[in-house]
């Protein structure tokens, strides 16, 4: 396949709809707790930006401008979930009990913050570092077979 091809028209829409899907994903993972959504599709739809992007603009460019270790990532994520978990026992409560409690935020005013919000974080970074292993490790090896 040729790579030197003008694909313009390509990395100008992805710049544009990799901003709305990253967009996107944002308001779907703090909808979550109290709405359909959550850390898993807005990590989904996260890894769907960042594949855009590397389909367009190709791997190393990718790596430049994020240099996210998403292996790292993913079990940064892990550490986050299951803290949340066991952070309810430190208040003698079931595993992945959440609480909610609203504070006075300078931007935001007053908002809702749930611990549920910490555990979708957790998800939302591991659903990002799995899912971008696996289709980095794929595309990686699919470039070495191609060699």
């Amino acid at each position: 396949m040729n790579r030197n091809t003008n694909d313009l028209i390509l990395k100008t829409m992805t710049s544009i709809i990799a901003f709305i899907l990253l967009g996107f994903s944002l308001y779907l993972f703090f909808a979550g707790h109290n709405a359909p959504g959550g850390g898993f599709i807005g990590g989904l739809m996260t890894s769907a930006a960042i594949v855009l992007m590397n389909m367009a603009y190709g791997q190393s460019a990718t790596k430049n401008s994020l240099p996210v270790n998403f292996r790292f990532l993913f079990k940064l994520g892990l550490i986050i979930a299951l803290a949340t978990g066991f952070g309810s026992f430190l208040f003698n409560e079931p595993f992945l009990s959440q609480t909610f409690a609203y504070f006075q935020l300078p931007i935001l005013g007053r908002t809702e913050l749930a611990t549920a919000l910490l555990f979708d974080l957790g998800v939302y970074f591991t659903v990002i570092g799995v899912t971008m292993t696996i289709i980095l490790s794929i595309a990686g090896d699919r470039e070495e077979a191609s060699q």
